[in-house]
């Protein structure tokens, strides 16, 4: 029987020798991640169930990212908890203070490789299937289950096939892209669907980028993104020590129960407006509403490729006096690749106020709080009601280019103006 990239990855995983769209299977999992927010639960979880030792200490990764450092009394608790957990189960990959975003930390490492089940809980961890594997979000109380297990119950999602061809031009990026893909599909349009990404635009992209695409697929109701893996997958695997890359391709006659293709040469800079991620319009529809925050950073967009393309449009430049810039590189190699580079400078020298690695204002509940009836400007993945403060603000999300520019003219502003 035919099968796609997420049918073979759950067949083999499940020890199978297919499976269907619709098929309940009990997956051996490769790698699972929790951090701050979501660990604390899965050990209380863990020890309610009786469970005494994790399954495989050296495929449990753990990590601070979402409130760290400790910004309140309980997070400094939660922090504590995981800490005295990892070493009681003598957790190889835990990573402390500064390691970053979880889902720019795991591939940095090498934990996503083709044909794997990565599982974390949060739901951005769709992000790895940029690396060809199966990889998406789980609750505390299943992630619990595999510390214990190492193994986690799945129904195989049918498949959605979205092609691009065509070649962004820049300061057009991939966050265009998967903002106007979301905008076609909307928020519900491939709800528990796996979406698999094919054609000249998505090879052409470098692993940030990819990476951003998968990111923002639980965005439109997606249970996992996934692409091929080619050679550039296989040299970012290589430099960060991963010898053998063994890719997973979809057979020529597999089902999907959806295809949808795209121009991306034709496609102009995004932007979702309030209060929802599918609620795209061309950055020239919104040109000129006024912006008192903006924000580079995240799992999304705060890679070395992202800081890069917002360096080039502020250097020389000054951040409007109406608006609070703040970087968040995502990783600590991030922050040590841009403060090599530069980039870092740029950024303080235009007045923005540049914060350790971690997921920074994403989130609304740790650094640049939104206050009521502010706006921010985000390179993040969601902007629903309160989701970066007060539910009297609104975030738009945008590319790093159109951040920076938008931070520098103090309203939404089309970067190809000061791109060059």
């Amino acid at each position: 029987m035919p099968m796609t990239i997420t049918e073979k990855i759950l067949a083999k995983a499940s020890g199978r020798k297919e499976v269907a769209p619709g098929d309940i299977v009990e997956a051996r999992v490769d790698v699972a991640m929790a951090h701050d927010l979501t660990a604390p639960l899965a050990i209380d979880s863990f020890r309610k169930m009786g469970a005494k030792r994790v399954w495989d200490p050296e495929r449990v990764v753990l990590l601070f990212d979402h409130q760290t450092p400790a910004s309140s009394i309980d997070a400094a608790m939660n922090h504590r908890m995981i800490r005295e957990f990892a070493r009681e189960q003598n957790i190889k990959h835990f990573y402390d203070m500064f390691a970053g975003v979880c889902h720019a930390v795991l591939p940095e490492r090498g934990f996503a490789q083709p044909g794997r089940v990565v599982i974390g809980a949060d739901s951005h961890s769709v992000t790895y299937g940029a690396f060809n594997c199966f990889a998406t979000g789980v609750g505390s109380t299943d992630m619990a289950a595999i510390f214990a297990t190492g193994k986690l119950w799945f129904r195989v999602p049918e498949s959605i096939l979205v092609t691009a061809n065509g070649s962004l031009k820049p300061p057009v990026v991939s966050k265009d892209l998967i903002l106007h893909i979301i905008g076609d599909f909307g928020m519900d349009g491939a709800t528990y669907k796996a979406v698999e990404f094919k054609g000249e635009t998505f090879s052409n992209m470098s692993m940030d980028a990819r990476m951003t695409v998968c990111n923002m697929v639980v965005e439109m109701g997606g249970k996992n993104g996934v692409m091929e893996a080619d050679t550039i997958t296989q040299q970012y695997l290589e430099e960060r020590g991963v010898k053998s890359v063994n890719p997973v391709t979809s057979d020529p006659d597999a089902q999907y129960v959806e295809t949808r293709e795209y121009d991306a040469s034709a496609l102009d800079p995004q932007v979702a407006c309030p209060h929802s991620v599918d609620n795209v319009k061309s950055v020239r529809e919104v040109e000129g509403i006024e912006v008192d925050q903006a924000f580079i950073g995240t799992c999304t967009n705060g890679r070395l490729e992202d800081l890069e393309i917002a360096a080039k449009i502020l250097k020389g430049r000054r951040v409007s006096a109406r608006v609070r810039l703040i970087v968040v590189p995502a990783t600590y190699e991030v922050y040590r690749q841009a403060l090599e580079r530069g980039l870092l400078k740029i950024f303080v020298d235009a007045g923005a106020l540049v914060e350790s690695p971690g997921c920074g204002a994403c989130m609304g509940c740790h650094i640049g709080v939104v206050g009521p009836g502010e706006v921010s400007i985000s390179a993040s993945n969601r902007n629903f009601k309160g989701r970066q403060g007060s539910p009297e603000s609104e975030v738009y999300l945008a590319s790093p280019a159109t951040v920076a520019a938008s931070a520098v003219e103090g309203k939404i502003t089309d970067p190809r103006e000061m791109y060059g």
